[in-house]
């Protein structure tokens, strides 16, 4: 049984109704004001470009909880990790899901909207095959997620959620951001979808690396027991399934399994 370094029930952390960012944000403003009243603009301009450089930071750096809680590691001891597939339903899911079933291995898989709604058949035999689901926004604006507005943000992970509600019977409790990036429109949403956000502490670059090699020996290096690894399906490349492949037959040598983050609230 696996050790528990905290109340495995927290996994599943939803936003606060009161956002911390916002609080560190006023109280960040006020500190430049009185710097800058007191010491004048060559202290309080470079300490007014700090504070939205940090803020920034928060947005871009996927583990980052600045803008609400985020999960990046599962509290576990023993070699098991969550394998997490974002970007789909592609030409690849079918070969994927044969591949897990193969393994005996068992994954979250990210869907985008859009795409789930176009392959709805896809989308029910991942579930039928007892994987998970988890919403990876409507359309996938990889180049500005980082930067929507209230409403827009609010469209991709309301609709998205609808979309997968709608084809599967089933409400996503995950939410995987584009690109990792957050920012502070995000966090309502989530609350009001049930969502938690979730990152990763195990990643290669797959959707845009193609030398399969490569990619699973830098993952093989970032595993360790409770890793969440990013994974993805569907790149330009064409060589997901290869990689994954690769991966489970190193982690299946290595004496890894995998396990769902629902397994262990269900044990707690």
């Amino acid at each position: 049984m696996s050790a528990i370094r905290e109340p495995l029930p927290s996994l599943h952390r939803v936003p606060r109704a009161s956002p911390a960012w916002l609080w560190a944000l006023l109280a960040a403003h006020v500190v430049v004001a009185l710097a800058w009243w007191q010491l004048g603009w060559r202290i309080g301009l470079p300490l007014l470009v700090a504070t939205h450089l940090a803020f920034l930071w928060g947005a871009l750096r996927p583990r980052s909880a600045m803008y609400g809680p985020v999960l990046s590691h599962l509290p576990i001891d023993d070699r098991r990790v969550w394998l997490t597939i974002d970007d789909g339903p592609s030409d690849d899911t079918p070969a994927l899901l044969d591949l897990l079933d193969a393994h005996g291995a068992r994954a979250t898989f990210f869907l985008v909207g859009e795409r789930a709604a176009a392959r709805p058949e896809l989308v029910r035999e991942i579930v039928a095959r007892g994987h998970g689901i988890g919403n990876h926004s409507q359309g996938h604006p990889q180049a500005r997620f980082w930067s929507l507005g209230p409403a827009r943000m609010r469209r991709e992970i309301v609709q998205c959620q609808e979309t997968l509600h709608a084809i599967t019977g089933v409400a996503p409790r995950w939410f995987r951001a584009v690109v990792g990036h957050a920012n502070p429109f995000v966090s309502a949403p989530l609350r009001d979808c049930g969502l938690a956000r979730v990152a990763w502490d195990a990643r290669a670059f797959d959707a845009v690396r193609s030398d399969p090699a490569a990619v699973v020996a830098r993952l093989e290096r970032e595993l360790s027991p409770g890793a969440i690894v990013l994974l993805h399906e569907g790149a330009r490349h064409g060589r997901n399934v290869e990689m994954i492949a690769l991966l489970l037959q190193r982690m299946r040598a290595l004496d890894y399994a995998t396990v769902l983050p629902e397994d262990l609230e269900r044990r707690a």
